[in-house]
């Protein structure tokens, strides 16, 4: 045999050294690298057919020539190579040797680049960079009517938030302008935006408190501005995987400008609560609701109430309908007290 077929035939053997090996039930044998392990798959990595995903059941054995994580129900967390085998698994630990347990005892499975990928991901949450854990999604909408009247409706919403375990910054912006066209006429139909900032600290678990300012501008409410920084605390009342809902109060100081050159100034009393639900893996539903009762000209109050309803169409598209509500309990003379927005469209979902 030549020098060549000698390094080829060594450099193959190497290679099957290495590599993880799978029996199937049926008696077949197959490696590659064991990249995942759950109670309903198992994902082998290969070079000659790429990711192999083999039902559970139809395992009848595993062995890692690398080490692997293996974490077991009694609460142990192990590091060696893994041997499963009639329903048995032995784990040669780096620290404390043999492990042998129940098939059904483990509980977690990394193999070495997912464990490195784990460990990188927690640092990264565990002490983020400001530029990290931003998500956020760009709501745009647009509706035209052409015929005896001619209208053209713009709506464009965006919501930015980044949530570590110490705290939480959101931002948020939404804008509607709406034109009609009549007999030659340019009538101008809606034209409002708002937008706002607030800021989470965690206290505990359960609490936090929170600092947040919010600006609007409402051109049919004669409204140049309303600038409201606000204060108070917040709990967290449920915080599972697919909802979150909390409650919060505070004070609100609410400076009103208006085009007719009245300016107002009142402090105020907040409580609201916030909820978001994800259902059926594809749709999310947001509420808020907040009630500002004004201590500084007793029996008036504001309210914002603000709902909306998304459908993933893609895992960075969505179609979303959302209504939002204002009502103020002393507007100007000759305009009413609420005011409803609701938009449609599609909303492009970002994360970093």
């Amino acid at each position: 045999m030549t020098l060549m077929k000698w390094i080829v035939l060594a450099v193959s053997l190497a290679g099957l050294a290495v590599a993880d090996e799978v029996k199937l039930k049926n008696g077949d044998r197959l490696t590659g690298t064991v990249t995942r392990l759950d109670e309903k798959e198992l994902v082998l990595k290969t070079e000659y057919a790429g990711d192999l995903k083999i039902k559970r059941e139809a395992v009848a054995g595993i062995e890692t020539a690398e080490v692997v994580n293996v974490g077991l129900k009694d609460g142990q967390n192990l590091v060696g190579r893994l041997k499963l085998s009639e329903g048995k698994v032995e784990v040669a630990s780096e620290t404390t040797g043999m492990v042998s347990a129940k098939e059904g005892d483990v509980t977690l499975f990394r193999s070495k680049a997912d464990q490195e990928a784990y460990l990188k991901e927690l640092e990264r949450v565990k002490n983020p960079r400001l530029v990290d854990l931003w998500t956020g999604s760009v709501d745009l909408g647009y509706a035209q009517a052409r015929g005896n009247a001619q209208t053209n409706t713009i709506n464009s919403a965006a919501k930015v938030s980044r949530t570590t375990s110490r705290d939480a910054i959101n931002v948020y912006f939404l804008s509607l302008y709406s034109q009609n066209q009549n007999n030659g006429l340019s009538v101008l139909a809606a034209n409002s935006i708002r937008g706002g900032l607030k800021y989470d600290l965690n206290v505990t678990p359960k609490w936090y408190t929170f600092g947040s300012t919010d600006l609007e501008f409402d051109e049919f409410q004669r409204l140049d501005l309303r600038f409201s920084p606000a204060g108070g605390f917040g709990y967290n009342w449920i915080k599972a995987k697919n909802t979150a809902w909390n409650v919060f109060g505070g004070g609100s100081l609410n400076r009103e400008f208006f085009a007719t050159g009245l300016n107002r100034t009142s402090g105020e009393i907040l409580f609201g609560n916030d909820l978001t639900h994800r259902f059926a893996g594809i749709f999310t539903l947001t509420e808020k609701v907040v009630f500002y009762n004004n201590v500084t000209a007793a029996g008036n109050y504001r309210l914002n109430a603000d709902v909306a309803f998304a459908a993933a169409l893609k895992r960075w598209l969505s179609y979303q309908v959302t209504a939002g509500n204002r009502y103020l309990s002393n507007p100007l003379p000759g305009r009413k007290t609420n005011d409803l927005v609701i938009t449609t469209g599609v909303r492009l979902v970002f994360a970093r």
